[in-house]
C-alpha cells in the first residue's frame, strides 16, 4: 500500500494579498519637503473658497442695507425739515396782517412807548430770529419780482420805490410777500451825491 500525500483543495489554500501602506505624512522623510495635499488639501481649499464667496455676498448685502438705511435716514430728515419750513411758514403768513397793523401803528406814533411797544419787539424779535426779513423801504430800486406797483409816476428809466404801502418779507432766501409800492424817479439830489464824492475823490 502506498502512501499518497493529500491533495489539497484550492478553496482552502491561503493566497497572500499585497500590503498597500499610505503614507499620510506631511512631511517626506527623506527630503524634507512638504508634500502636495492630494484631495484632503483640494477638498479643504473648496471649502475655504466657498466660504470666502459667502462672506463677500454677506459683506455686499450689508452694505447694499447700510447704504439704502442711509438714504432712508437723510430723506426722512429733509421731509421733516420740509414739513417743519411749512409749517412755520402757514404760521408767519397769519402774522403778516398783524405786522402790517403794527407797521401803521408804528407811522402813527403808537409804539413810541407804552406796553403795546415792548409787545411789538418782542414779536418782531422772534420772527427775525425765525428768519423772516422785511423789505421795501422809499429810494431802494425797483425789482418786479420783489415789489407790486400800483402806482408809476416816473418815467421808467431808473424806477425807485416811492412809497410803500404794504412792505414785503422774506423767509429764508424764499420771499413769501411782495412789497407794494409806487414807483417814482430817483432824487436827483440823491444822484447827484455819489457823482460829487466821486469827483472829490478826484
Amino acid at each position: 500500500m502506498t502512501s499518497q500525500e493529500p491533495e489539497l483543495d484550492p478553496v482552502d489554500v491561503e493566497v497572500d494579498e499585497p500590503i498597500t501602506v499610505t503614507d499620510r505624512r506631511r512631511i517626506d522623510p527623506e527630503t524634507g519637503e512638504v508634500r502636495p495635499g492630494g484631495a484632503e488639501e483640494a477638498q479643504s481649499s473648496e471649502e475655504a473658497d466657498t466660504g470666502s464667496a459667502e462672506v463677500a455676498e454677506l459683506t455686499a448685502a450689508l452694505q447694499r442695507e447700510r447704504a439704502q438705511f442711509a438714504n432712508y435716514k437723510r430723506r426722512t430728515e429733509e421731509e421733516k425739515q420740509g414739513r417743519v419750513a411749512y409749517g412755520k411758514q402757514i404760521l408767519i403768513d397769519k402774522l403778516l396782517p398783524v405786522l402790517d397793523d403794527l407797521d401803521r401803528a408804528r407811522e402813527h406814533g403808537d409804539l413810541e412807548g407804552g406796553p403795546l411797544k415792548g409787545v411789538a419787539d418782542k414779536l418782531i424779535a422772534t420772527l427775525d430770529a425765525e428768519g423772516l426779513t422785511k423789505f421795501g423801504t422809499p429810494g431802494d430800486l425797483f425789482d418786479p419780482e420783489l415789489h407790486e406797483a400800483v402806482q408809476n409816476d416816473g418815467s421808467g428809466a431808473e424806477p425807485v420805490i416811492g412809497a410803500v404801502y404794504r412792505s414785503g418779507y422774506r423767509l429764508g432766501d424764499k420771499v413769501i410777500r411782495t412789497a407794494m409800492v409806487t414807483v417814482t424817479d430817483p432824487d436827483p439830489a440823491q444822484q447827484s451825491e455819489p457823482q460829487n464824492q466821486q469827483s472829490g475823490a478826484q
